[in-house]
């Protein structure tokens, strides 16, 4: 007779087992769950937090002098003109506010009236947030320059008066003083602008206007180059700008610099010559120069052409006849020219970040004919120089968000501001999820030893009766 053997100690080593498993899984869940409500908790506050800080902003004591400027100032602003060229009478008045009812477009609004945060939840904010536009700062100013463009009568004159268009825009969100400085370079002194003064070294310095948030406004500033610049070309110069609001401490600033730009010349029979502009984008990239220098002359000549680039400008690869003089100087011989004929280079160009964001620059190409009867032949010409890094330039850092910013912003500000706390809780999450994770591998790999044992080890079997 045979009888069915139970194994009682088995059946109960199963059913210790069931109940450790099921143990160690909640106790896996219960732990990574803590690391959630662990960061959902402040985040939620953080988001509550910020809403109420705008609500009082006190101003400190405005101020209605800049203290970086020493010295005597201008005690009148330049005239001013409209950006667009197109309304003539806009110059009768020295004053910059007569423009402001023309731009009123404040943008306080916009900023601040930002949605509050509704879900409690981390991620679902977090997609929305990058879509925000961050708020304009308090004060902010911006400036673009035209160039100073000669054009062929220079070489017919003692001198040449021109003007050079300069664009003020107030960027900030509250009214703001804005002044202006500029920098002329040698062969060029002001020919009398109203509002400004010389401060030595080619620096002049001009009165401040008074400018609504948003509004942009032009000014003519008066120019004398000299008959001889050319021979110090390539020239540049540089505007500067820096405002005040009453309220916000310190000032914000902006720079841009502009080239004088000569024509080909002195005008010399039986020679040609001609230079594209450089400009680089935004990765540092340069187009190259091209120059065509054309034998117009009824013989044959030895060509020479000299490329002269500002600091920081250079040729980093000369191609070749093209030799390195010194860094700022390359000399290229294009051999013999037939007369009537034309002949094209193209040169590779580099930049300093610092030369990108101090542009538009200036450089200048020599070229020389030596035929062979009579005197050789030279002439020059300036070319511009620009890039997009100059336009990418911020004009002030941004201020710190005093409202509302959502989960990212509130985040940050706790994170970073709030003695570490923000980095013990993160630390404290990391550690809650790897030892969550500890257990749970220990759960699976408990209950996994056990299902392979059941496998292999069957729970009953048969068994021959004792003998009796």
């Amino acid at each position: 007779m045979t009888r069915v053997d139970a194994r009682p100690g088995r059946r109960a080593r199963h059913r210790r087992v069931v109940p450790l498993v099921a143990i160690g899984l909640v106790v896996g869940l219960t732990v990574a769950a803590v690391p959630f409500l662990a960061t959902a908790t402040p985040a939620a506050a953080r988001i509550a937090a910020p809403a109420t800080e705008p609500a009082g902003e006190p101003g400190p004591d405005p101020t209605t002098t800049d203290p970086t400027d020493p010295g005597p100032e201008p005690t009148e602003a330049p005239s001013t003109t409209p950006p667009e060229p197109t309304p003539p009478a806009a110059t009768t008045e020295p004053a910059p506010t007569t423009t402001a009812p023309e731009q009123p477009a404040p943008t306080t609004a916009a900023p601040t009236a930002g949605p509050p945060p509704t879900t409690p939840s981390v991620p679902p904010v977090r997609p929305s947030a990058p879509a925000t536009t961050p708020p304009a700062p308090p004060a902010g100013v911006s400036v673009t320059t035209d160039d100073i463009t000669l054009t062929a009568a220079y070489w017919n004159a003692p001198s040449t008066v021109t003007t050079l268009r300069v664009t003020v825009t107030n960027t900030g969100v509250t009214p703001a003083r804005i002044r202006l400085a500029y920098t002329l370079p040698a062969g060029l002194t002001d020919a009398g602008t109203g509002g400004c003064a010389p401060a030595g070294g080619g620096e002049h310095r001009c009165g401040e206007w008074a400018s609504a948030p948003g509004v942009r406004f032009s000014t003519l500033l008066r120019v004398r180059v000299d008959g001889d610049a050319w021979k110090r070309m390539p020239l540049s110069g540089s505007v500067r700008v820096t405002a005040t609001a009453p309220g916000v401490p310190g000032s914000v600033g902006d720079d841009e610099g502009f080239a004088v730009l000569f024509p080909p010349g002195p005008p010399v029979p039986g020679i040609r010559l001609a230079a594209d502009a450089v400009s680089f984008d935004i990765g540092g990239g340069s187009s190259g120069l091209d120059v065509r220098l054309g034998n117009t002359g009824r013989v044959d000549a030895e060509g020479r052409i000299e490329v002269v680039l500002p600091a920081g400008v250079t040729v980093p690869a000369p191609p070749s006849g093209c030799t390195t003089v010194d860094p700022a100087r390359t000399r290229c011989e294009l051999g013999t020219l037939a007369a009537g004929r034309t002949a094209r280079l193209r040169l590779p160009v580099s930049a300093t970040p610092e030369a990108q964001r101090q542009a538009p620059l200036a450089g200048a190409v020599r070229a020389q004919l030596d035929p062979r009867s009579g005197p050789a032949r030279q002439v020059q010409m300036s070319f511009r120089i620009t890039a997009a890094a100059a336009l990418a330039t911020p004009v002030a850092p941004p201020p710190a968000p005093t409202g509302s910013q959502g989960v990212l912003a509130a985040e940050a500000q706790v994170g970073d501001g709030d003695g570490g706390g923000g980095g013990s809780v993160r630390r404290t999450a990391i550690l809650l999820i790897v030892v969550s994770t500890l257990l749970v591998v220990f759960a699976l790999t408990l209950a996994t030893t056990s299902l392979r044992r059941r496998m292999t080890d069957p729970d009953t079997g048969v068994s021959p009766a004792p003998t009796e």
